[in-house]
């Protein structure tokens, strides 16, 4: 069968358009118009991201992307209330795709009670509402995509608010080489037998564990769990070195193949000390000695945000692959739905 001929059976709400076009995000975040009304970076001193799954893992890829630049602490929450440390001298960014994820909301009006600096990133809904009725500025993004398929978007959009707070230096021109990549990438893995694609036929029958590195490309690993999770409906596990060096790494003395099907994703980068790169080295040759294969995913681009953002979309372009050629709609959360529905 032809990619085509996936995408016709298997994706009926044309997921791989969205992938093609996600450059289109970022454009669309970067030139979006709004207003930070009310708040300035004098009146914080940490900042807490709140949100969950799609809405949230943008906050985890700002800590990778800006690791050399962002000095203030900042803080990813996936909860229904705010740590304890949350005062009035933090800035809370409400990320919600839907504006209706229900731990987010309960975080918002909470803040909004502690009388913390807020702003909020979200398509309307409820979200939206809250922050009306307490001149809360909003940046309002593009409605009608799945919120795991609009990183674009979030990410984008989180990192203008930053820039605009004056808490980064002009992130413009490395976001146009981003848009540049992602529109080459488009069209390099929407076309036959290309690398995403191989890369997710290798996976069939077999359970992706990825390791990445802590503070580093953490936040690719991580989606790259997730993306499978929900594009193709299969469990994953992710770690980060060096962490696992001193614990996961006992697990592979007992691998058997028969026991647990899986390939070890591993996701290398230039910006790696030497001492975390031997770290890699080591951990991949006691997993391939005891039948573990190994898969490298790694960008040649020379600069470290262009390298981490083409992961990322590498990341969702092999999840929808692995979708389609095992049979599934990448877009369907069946198992989501149904929690959503038995809490309401």
């Amino acid at each position: 069968m032809k990619i085509t001929d996936y995408v016709k059976e298997y994706d009926p709400q044309n997921q791989f358009d969205v992938l093609k076009n996600s450059y289109k995000q970022i454009e669309f975040a970067w030139n979006n118009q709004f207003e930070l009304k009310n708040v300035k970076k004098e009146n914080f001193n940490k900042i807490i991201v709140t949100g969950l799954g799609g809405s949230a893992i943008s906050g985890d890829l700002i800590l990778n992307y800006l690791h050399k630049e962002l000095n203030l602490p900042f803080y990813v929450n996936r909860n229904y209330f705010l740590p304890k440390f949350a005062d009035k001298n933090t800035l809370i960014i409400v990320s919600s795709y839907s504006g209706n994820t229900e731990e987010t909301l309960s975080v918002f009006n909470e803040a909004v009670k502690i009388g913390c600096s807020i702003i909020c990133i979200t398509t309307g809904g409820k979200a939206q509402k809250i922050a009306s009725d307490n001149q809360i500025p909003v940046i309002k993004i593009q409605p009608g995509y799945q919120p795991r398929y609009a990183l674009g978007l979030s990410f984008f959009s989180l990192l203008r608010v930053l820039q605009e707070l004056q808490l980064i230096p002009d992130q413009s021109e490395i976001v146009n080489k981003i848009v540049n990549i992602w529109k080459n990438k488009a069209n390099e893995f929407s076309a036959e037998n290309n690398t995403a694609f191989n890369f997710a036929k290798s996976l069939i029958g077999f359970i992706p564990m990825i390791y990445s590195a802590a503070d580093l490309t953490s936040a690719a690993g991580y989606r790259l769990k997730c993306q499978f999770n929900e594009n193709s409906k299969l469990h994953a596990f992710h770690n980060v070195i060096p962490e696992l060096n001193h614990n996961e790494i006992i697990g592979w003395e007992s691998f058997a193949e028969k026991q647990l099907q899986t390939k070890l994703i591993t996701i290398l980068d230039e910006e790696y000390s030497s001492q975390i790169k031997r770290r890699f080295e080591i951990t991949a040759e006691l997993a391939a000695k005891n039948g573990a294969e190994i898969i490298i995913l790694k960008s040649e681009e020379k600069e470290f945000k262009l390298r981490l953002l083409e992961l990322i979309y590498l990341a969702d372009w092999i999840s929808y692959y692995l979708a389609v050629l095992r049979g599934f709609d990448p877009t369907e959360i069946e198992n989501i739905n149904i929690l959503k529905k038995r809490l309401s």
